[in-house]
């Protein structure tokens, strides 16, 4: 009897563990899985002005096996001056700035209704999250 108890509490333990939703940080060059998310959050938890920031993440789907990189870098301006403009400068020829930084955070939301398997969109199964970049990734499966 008590093997048996023993036996229920490991399987029920181990479907909670299982289907329960990743939370956590990502250290760069580490991965975690998301299975059959209904949303999947990164956020670029680290980085400054010394190594600007960059926070990637190469993202893998079983459902139709692509793989999607994404890019976090709040504070990579890719060499353009403060207003971005060329030789000239945007105020020279007196046109607003278009130059923005990238972004901090993303979330992906599960599409169940699209015309193609390949679609980011597209994140039933398992999908793989690796970071490339040289910060902390928060990753959050929800």
């Amino acid at each position: 009897m008590k093997k048996l108890a023993v036996v229920l509490l490991v399987a029920v333990a181990s479907f909670c563990l299982a289907s329960s939703a990743f939370a956590g940080s990502l250290a760069p060059g580490a991965m975690t899985k998301c299975n059959n998310a209904k949303s999947i959050t990164l956020e670029n938890t680290g980085g400054g002005a010394i190594d600007r920031g960059e926070g990637n993440a190469s993202i893998w789907k079983s459902s139709n096996f692509t793989t999607v990189p994404i890019s976090l870098s709040p504070t990579a301006n890719q060499g353009f001056s403060g207003d971005g403009g060329g030789a000239a400068g945007n105020s020279y020829v007196k046109m607003p700035s278009k130059h923005s930084m990238g972004q901090t955070k993303v979330t992906l939301m599960g599409q169940t209704n699209f015309s193609r398997g390949d679609s980011i969109g597209d994140i039933g199964g398992t999908v793989v999250i690796t970071n490339t970049g040289t910060t902390n990734l928060s990753v959050n499966c929800g």
